[in-house]
Parts: structure tokens; sequence; C-alpha cells
């Protein structure tokens, strides 16, 4: 039995999010599992880098999966992408050695959260960005974003309050750049909470826009408390741009 490992690209717009849910096969865990089933003839279980939230988009999210077939890896690519939906895709299929584990061998992510600030309606763009109504002063929230960098608890971030584990991440770069109509922030760190980018990204909005003050964030983080942090951006503007491995 050979470990595969995948390089993905998807539009999560119709999807539940990354993992199984309840009640519904419109999951990309649930639909890469079942083409590897139908594959292999055997129950395939998928274990992807992170748990991509509903609505949430990939450029390159790993994922990795132990099964036995007679293809070759571009054969099974191939296959793969033949079976798959339209708005999921298989970039790369490779056998790696059996201890590599998608999720606990990555050390870093990047996630990029894209607005429009165009005067005219996004109309080819309408389902990957968020579009504000105005354009918030760069210069504040880049300032609010520096008290993010660094090891923090980012509870009053996160949209889990049953959560176990720690809520303790580190936030290496946060990149807040404009061009032409869009504005983009830029995430990486070793790890990211259950909404955690978008509650940031919403609050750093709120303080483009005045409603806070730029210094507020490190209250923000002793505080520990979500109710206190800003409003969650839509899903739609989120992508997940890379995983990071040794």
């Amino acid at each position: 039995m050979s470990n595969y490992r995948f390089l993905l690209q998807y539009d999560g717009g119709r999807y539940k999010g990354w993992e199984h849910q309840p009640g519904t096969d419109l999951t990309i865990q649930g639909k890469l599992e079942n083409v590897l089933s139908k594959l292999t003839g055997e129950a395939v279980e998928v274990i992807g880098a992170g748990r991509t939230d509903a609505g949430v988009h990939a450029r390159a999210m790993t994922a990795n999966a132990h099964f036995e077939t007679q293809l070759t890896e571009t054969e099974v690519r191939d296959y793969m992408n033949t079976y798959l939906p339209e708005d999921i895709s298989v970039r790369e299929a490779k056998i790696v050695s059996d201890r590599f584990h998608s999720r606990y061998n990555a050390v870093g992510k990047t996630y990029r959260y894209t607005c429009y600030i165009g005067e005219t309606k996004p109309v080819f763009d309408r389902k990957y960005v968020y579009r504000l109504e105005k354009r918030p002063d760069l210069s504040a929230m880049r300032e609010a974003a520096g008290f993010l960098l660094g090891e923090h608890d980012f509870m009053s971030f996160c949209s889990n309050p049953k959560m176990k584990k720690t809520t303790v991440r580190t936030i290496d770069r946060i990149d807040i750049l404009e061009k032409s109509s869009y504005l983009t922030f830029t995430y990486h760190g070793n790890g990211f909470l259950q909404h955690m980018v978008r509650i940031i990204t919403g609050t750093l909005l709120e303080v483009g826009y005045g409603e806070r003050k730029p210094s507020d964030m490190e209250s923000l983080l002793l505080a520990k408390q979500r109710a206190l942090a800003g409003f969650t951006a839509p899903a739609c503007g989120l992508c997940l741009i890379r995983v990071d491995y040794q």
C-alpha cells in the first residue's frame, strides 16, 4: 500500500467545507474519497493539511491517502480529474514516504483574503471577493496588524468556544496591499484557528473604517473573548494559497 500526496485546488463556493458533514455529500474530502474508493474498490481515507470552512477556496491544498493501485502517478491524477466535479482539480499525485502526513508535517500556511474596492460591480470575480462600499485606511490597518505578529493566544479570533486544544498560534507575516480595484490581506503563520483569518480581516477592516483604534488589537489578544473582536468577513474572499513543509 502506497502513500499518495496530492496537490489540489478547488472552488469552495458550493461546498460545506473540507471535512465530512452529517447529512451532506457536498464536502471536498467526501468528493475525493468517493472517487478514490471507486478507483480502488475499497474505502479510502483522505487527510487534508487543514479543514477549510464552507465557501473557502484553495489554490494549493495538500492532502494524502494510503491505497493500492496498478495505475501510475499520472494515471491516478488523470483518473481523479476525470471523475471529480469541475470545481475540484488534482494538480499533482506523487508517491511519498509512508510517514508523510499532510496535516501533522505541515509547518506553515499562507492564506489570502481579497476585497474589491472598485466603483463598479466585479461581475466576473464576484464569487471570490468581498465587495467593500468604501476604501478603508490602509495605514491604520497595517499598524493594527503589527500587534498580531509573533506568538499569541488568538482565542478572541476563534469562533469555536469549545476549543479544547491550545489557541496559541504564531503569525509571522501580514501583508495588506492595494492593486487596481483590489485589496488583499495575506497571512502566513504556523497554523490558524476556526474562522481566525476571517475574524482578523473583519477586525482590521473595522480599524480601517475608524470603528476601532490600531492599539485595540493588543487588548483584544489579552481579553481572549470572541465577542469583543470584529465581524467575520464572508467566506467567499478567502483562499488557501500554500502549505509549507520542511
